[in-house]
């Protein structure tokens, strides 16, 4: 999180917080720092813990402060974190351990903006978070998966997704296993009890759930540099030859483009990490971890595109992140658009194009499976139900159509100033759309509402005929989705004979049936809804 106390009232404080909506309950603190000390073992997979934590106490009174951290309970069978102690400036600390947050007495009341920095001793069985498990090669290995919540199975953090830090990982493990995580690699030593220890900082503020952890027989290749920025490959040693081929292409160029047209990538490194974690990608600052079978040594299109969707969260999620869980469109519909973009800049616009309308099929098979599902949350409580396909394809569709919107230069204008304003820090949609009414000098809170906040999307049933005697061509568009009617332009492909098609623009939204017609010398051969890809609906037309 910022060192800046009026944005950490905003995003923690329960009395200040005017967009408190996901039901996580805030403190007036600000993490400024965490150590995380941890030895790992091949004789047992408990791990023993001390985490330091730095924060400013914002209020002055302040009595305890607590931490989220997995407590041992009948459900985890004996797994879970067990805390033997809390010590600040040397002294003990009062503690109870319960419903799985560590609450911690202060030794005295806090003064207003006071620094304290407390330690926490702790050791147990991960029950989730930290996955101790075979490789494919039947090799052991450790590698963190916290998302979205899950940081606390291991870690004691503020776990949730606005409480952004600096973060260490000293990790002392056998000698045999090399150490990956976030940010800068600042030791490495070979222990005299055939232990390593290696130490990484990462020294930008970034979200508990992109604390990352990998212990493995790794082989690392150093594929290059963009601008200084390190850009490695991490994989199991026995995929060497085939990790090394796949994950060499594309990321400089990737890199290369996000920092163009979006602003700095933030981080000391980048980082293409093998793992027994991820199920496809996960976008940790600085190393991303991939499922095991992304290594094939084919260079596969889809996982050279979940490399660039991954990337693109180094800007969308990581350096911006959401200021509660109900925004994670602004992490994944960014994420899965920008992708979309890369491919259109590298690959051609048709690949952009048969993205999009893959996208815009996959969200009307689910809009009819969960309808009424809106992108922008409302109070979640149960974490399981943080993402789904249409927080990826129908945040990217609203993105894509704000594009069409608002132009290409103004479109592009707000998304550099949203990620200079925003970088290193949490935002909200609402501040999203602030920064393209700036750069647009449009009133965009009607289009935000029907995309984000309404559910649904727009179905229509429309018909056309020529009529030889006006030559012209009678045009009906029904919306028969529940609700009002959808304000949005949509564009008409008119193709006679063998000429293009001339492409003309609709206004839907005035009521439920639009009726327009258009000149037409000839009868048509065909009358086509969106023919440049630009409106998320479902239906066609059909001649009458």
């Amino acid at each position: 999180m910022l060192h800046l106390p009026v944005v950490a009232l905003l995003l923690l404080a329960p009395v200040t917080s005017g967009h408190r909506r996901d039901g996580y309950q805030r403190q007036p603190l600000d993490v400024e720092h965490y150590r995380f000390a941890l030895t790992l073992a091949d004789s047992t997979d408990r791990i023993s813990g001390r985490a330091t934590v730095r924060m400013k106490l914002l209020n002055a009174g302040m009595t305890s402060v607590w931490l989220d951290l997995a407590g041992v309970t009948p459900e985890r069978k004996g797994r879970g974190m067990r805390v033997s102690g809390v010590t600040s400036g040397g002294a003990s600390l009062r503690f109870t351990h319960a419903d799985d947050r560590l609450t911690m007495t202060l030794a005295s009341p806090s003064t207003a903006a006071q620094v304290v920095e407390l330690t926490v001793s702790y050791e147990g069985i991960p029950a989730d978070g930290l996955l101790i498990k075979p490789t494919p090669h039947g090799d052991r290995a450790f590698f963190s998966d916290d998302w979205p919540d899950k940081a606390h199975q291991w870690l004691p953090t503020i776990d949730h997704i606005a409480d952004k830090a600096t973060m260490e990982m000293d990790v002392v493990a056998p000698s045999h296993y090399q150490v990956i995580s976030n940010g800068r690699r600042v030791e490495e030593t070979d222990l005299m009890d055939g232990t390593r220890r290696t130490v990484w900082r990462e020294s930008v503020p970034i979200a508990p759930w992109l604390y990352v952890l990998g212990v493995a027989r790794f082989a690392v290749q150093h594929v290059g540099d963009h601008h200084g920025i390190p850009i490695e490959t991490w994989v199991f040693a026995k995929d060497r030859d085939a990790g090394f081929h796949d994950f060499a292409v594309p990321t400089r160029d990737v890199l290369a483009f996000y920092s163009e047209r979006i602003g700095p990538f933030s981080y000391e490194k980048l980082a293409n990490v093998q793992s027994t974690s991820a199920a496809g990608g996960m976008e940790a600052a600085s190393a991303i971890f991939y499922a095991t079978g992304s290594v094939s040594g084919t260079r596969n299109v889809r996982w050279r595109n979940v490399v660039i969707h991954e990337i693109a969260h180094q800007w969308f999620g990581n350096a911006i992140t959401e200021s509660d869980w109900n925004d994670v469109w602004l992490s994944e519909g960014f994420a899965t658009y920008f992708t979309l973009l890369f491919q259109e800049h590298a690959y051609g616009r048709d690949e952009f194009a048969d993205g999009l309308r893959k996208s815009r099929t996959a969200i009307v098979e689910l809009d009819a499976k969960l309808p009424g599902y809106r992108v922008v949350h409302e109070n979640l409580v149960n974490m399981a139900n943080v993402t789904n396909r249409l927080t990826y394809e129908k945040g990217a569709w609203t993105l894509h159509m704000l594009r069409q919107r608002v132009g290409d230069e103004a479109f592009w204008a707000g998304i550099r100033a949203y990620h200079a304003r925003y970088r290193e820090r949490t935002a909200s949609t609402a501040d999203f759309r602030t920064e393209m009414e700036r750069a647009s000098g449009q009133e965009l809170g009607g289009f935000f509402d029907q995309w984000l906040v309404r559910g649904g999307i727009p179905k229509l049933e429309g018909s056309w005929t020529w009529n030889a005697r006006s030559k012209q061509v009678d045009l009906e568009v029904r919306q028969v989705q529940d609700g009002a009617p959808f304000v949005m332009p949509l564009e008409i492909a008119i193709t006679v004979g063998g000429a293009p098609a001339r492409v003309e623009r609709v206004e839907l939204g005035s009521g439920a049936v639009t009726r327009v017609s258009f000149a037409a010398e000839q009868a048509p051969t065909a009358v086509t809804l969106d023919p440049e890809v630009r409106a998320l609906f479902a239906g066609a037309l059909v001649k009458r």
